[in-house]
């Protein structure tokens, strides 16, 4: 979530630069555990099974924009049924201009989390916001859902080219096992890349992960931070086409950062529904 900031600073030819706070979350399912990083914005609203509401503390991080350094991450590990409420200060702002004023009258609104997330964003407008809000105001509301062990399988792989073929059977043999036997063949070329790039460019240990929600999630991680490139190979080149045609495969891709190290995730949609 993000929102431009009023805050401004000068950049280096002397023109001024806005800035834009944001709130960055990752949920994996399968850990329960929420990773976010804020650029200057707000934290999250955290609701509790038990109506418990509270603000997480983040490491604080300067608006994007308005210098480089770099952002720390927070984590949290939530309990399966636990809201979380992302919103900008438009929502806190809208019947009075104290903050805290605005995140008490929150956390009352979103007291009661067994209701289904369409109340509880109509009782949060109907409770903080007037009839004309004086500024733009978002709210994104969502409940965390664990994933049980059946819809998860991982691997621990060695650092070596041979070790591909492995990886490959192991998926194409879970696939089956799940029903998703019509995309196991792209499943394949998908754990293929993604694995011999952890082997060329990546350190150990290596670890491969399929996830099956509502689409099909293939991860990789290694323990080097080197962020991968996408590029277009010449005619001529023997490689350089891996992530091309991940990304050509997949609905969606991208590369996921931790303490140890990076995941490199893809999602597959399957021609059913899971």
């Amino acid at each position: 979530m993000a929102e431009e900031d009023g805050s401004s600073g000068s950049s280096p030819t002397g023109g001024t630069v806005t800035g834009t706070t944001c709130l960055y979350a990752v949920y994996d399912p399968v850990e329960r555990r929420c990773t976010l990083a804020s650029a200057g914005h707000y934290p999250p609203a955290v609701v509790h099974p038990d109506g418990t509401v509270e603000f997480p503390r983040l490491p604080a991080g300067p608006p994007l924009g308005l210098g480089g350094l770099p952002f720390e991450t927070a984590e949290l590990d939530l309990a399966d049924g636990t809201v979380l409420a992302l919103f900008t200060n438009g929502l806190l702002l809208g019947r009075d201009r104290d903050i805290d004023v605005g995140l008490q009258a929150l956390r009352r609104s979103l007291s009661h989390p067994d209701r289904p997330l369409e109340q509880i964003c109509d009782q949060v407008a109907a409770t903080l916001l007037p009839l004309r809000p004086p500024d733009d105001v978002a709210l994104l509301v969502a409940r965390t859902h664990a994933l049980g062990t059946d819809r998860v399988a991982s691997w621990d792989l060695t650092a070596a080219p041979a070790v591909v073929v492995d990886a490959r059977s192991l998926a194409a043999r879970k696939l089956t096992e799940w029903g998703l036997e019509e995309i196991s063949f792209i499943a394949e070329l998908v754990v293929s890349e993604l694995v011999t790039n952890a082997i060329r460019y990546g350190l150990p240990p290596i670890r491969l992960r399929l996830i099956r929600g509502t689409n099909l999630i293939c991860e990789v991680s290694d323990s080097s931070s080197t962020s991968p490139r996408m590029r277009r190979a010449g005619a001529d080149d023997e490689g350089g086409r891996g992530l091309f045609l991940v990304a050509q495969l997949t609905q969606r891709w991208g590369t996921r950062y931790t303490p140890n190290g990076k995941t490199i995730w893809t999602e597959l949609a399957p021609p059913h529904a899971m």
